[in-house]
Order: C-alpha cells, then structure tokens, then sequence
C-alpha cells in the first residue's frame, strides 16, 4: 500500500528511506536506519520486525540481499511482504512477495532499492530508480525528488495520505548526541510529498549552520531597512528599541541559533524566511 526508495551516499556516508503511501501515518510504520550499518523499508502488511532484524543482521556483516533471505525465510507470511534494503557500503536488495497486490515490485541497483505496491503501474518504481540514478544534490534531495518522480508516474492507485523521510548519520542528530539527522512526517495531507519537502526546506533552515561566508551581509543600506521594516512588522521592535538587541531577540525566539552571526551582520536565509512571516 506504499512506494519507498532507501538510499546509501558513498560520500557522506548517509543513509536514508523516503516513503509515501495512502495510509495513515506512514513514517512510524515504514522507515528504519542507522548509521554505518543500513536502511529498511518494510511495506506491504508491514512485518516491523524487518526493521530492527535487518539493521542487525546488517551490523554482523550480512549484504543486503543476505539479510533479505534471512528476513523472509523464517516469515510465514512473506508472500505477503514488501522490502527493500541498503547496506553501508551500498550494496542493496528488494523483496515482493507473490501475494502483494498489483502492481508491485521493485529495483535493486548501486546505493538504492525502489519498491511499491497497489501502485497504478511499474512505471513508478521505474521513475523512482531512474531519477535517484540521475539526481545530485544531499541524500535528502535525491531521496525527495525520487518519490516525486514516482508521484508524477502514477504512484498509489488509491492516492495519497501521508509520507515521510528519514536520513541518519554518525553524529548527525540534534547536539550530535545520535544519529538521526533527518526524521520528518506527514502524518495526513492531500499532498503529502510536497508538504514533506516544504518540511525538509524548514529543517535545513533551522538545522543547518549557515552555508558560506557569502550568504552572510552586514547590516547596512537597504538590509539594514529591511531588517528594521520586518522586526517592526512582526513585533520584535518598538520605536526606542535597539535593532540588534531585538534581531537576537527574533533569531532565540524562531530557534535560528546556528544561523546566528557576529553583531552587525545577518544570514540571508533569516532575513529571507523573515520577509515570508505574517504580522502577529
């Protein structure tokens, strides 16, 4: 009842899945991964015991295609089953059961698996694996564009609910405490997929340090009236205000501390979400 796409980056080392489905809620049932060992996608009358047993069978060293064996072989009802798999060094591997509904099936290649079910033809798988193939960009972007592609190609033939994506990576969670550096879900959307990669363009605003020292400007000229304008409009300025004291004060309170520069100069993704923000 879902297409998904799990994907490996030989460069960055990042692993991820993203998934679409007419079913409520996709990403707490789907998506599985952890750094330096793998992701899953298990779908179809979902067996989420393939998640944690696949990373595991994974982490003692088992391929992709060896874990998928294994995973099936002691499942009564795989027919029934949908997975996909990717190892940490790429190597990769998709099931479909006989019993899954049409159409279903998948593709295996270099550093990805696509797979789908009750979809309105292969054409969806097809769009998936080609476009991962083709794309460049972070992990996250080639996964998104992978299952708009699938979207665009027919997708679910019951339509769409919800969607989700998670990318994982050593240290790459908030306070590089874990590994979880991307974990959004739609949980229930007309759109799905492109509410996901509004969220996605949300996260590397609020997550991600600032780019380059050329997307950063002094406070100065016509920014300088800019960012006056809209710290007035949304209510962080008064008329004796000091504008510094109260940008800190918007950039705390919207959490972009990791977009945060020295006094006297801006990030220009602040001050561009700033200009889309309604007055309060």
């Amino acid at each position: 009842m879902t297409y998904s796409i799990v994907g490996f980056d030989p460069e960055t080392k990042e692993l991820g899945i993203a998934v679409q489905s007419k079913f409520l809620g996709v990403g707490a049932v789907v998506p599985w991964a952890k750094a330096g060992v793998g992701a899953v996608a298990t779908q179809s009358y979902a067996n989420t015991a393939y998640g944690p047993k696949g990373l595991e069978l994974m982490a003692a060293g088992k391929s992709a295609e060896e874990a998928i064996m294994l995973l099936t072989s002691d499942d009564n009802d795989r027919e029934m089953r949908q997975v996909g798999l990717v190892d940490a060094t790429g190597r990769s591997a998709t099931f479909t059961g006989k019993e899954c509904y049409d159409w279903a099936g998948g593709i295996a290649g270099e550093n990805f698996a696509a797979q789908g079910n009750i979809l309105v033809s292969e054409e969806t798988v097809q769009a998936m694996a080609q476009t991962f193939t083709a794309s460049t960009g972070t992990l996250a972007e080639r996964l998104l564009e992978a299952l708009a592609a699938g979207q665009s190609a027919g997708g679910d033939s019951r339509g769409m609910q919800s969607a989700a994506l998670l990318v994982v990576k050593e240290g790459g969670g908030y306070g590089g405490y874990n590994d979880r550096f991307i974990d959004l879900r739609v949980e229930d959307h007309a759109s799905p997929i492109e509410e996901l990669t509004r969220l996605y363009r949300l996260h590397r605003l609020y997550f991600e340090r600032t780019s380059s020292p050329e997307n950063v400007v002094s406070i100065e000229g016509e920014v300088e009236r800019e960012v006056q304008s809209h710290l007035k409009r949304l209510g962080y300025l008064k008329n004796d205000s000091d504008l510094h004291k109260a940008l800190t004060a918007y950039i705390h309170t919207e959490n972009f501390e990791e977009r945060e520069q020295e006094l006297g100069k801006i990030d220009r993704d602040v001050l561009e979400y700033m200009k889309t923000q309604k007055n309060k």
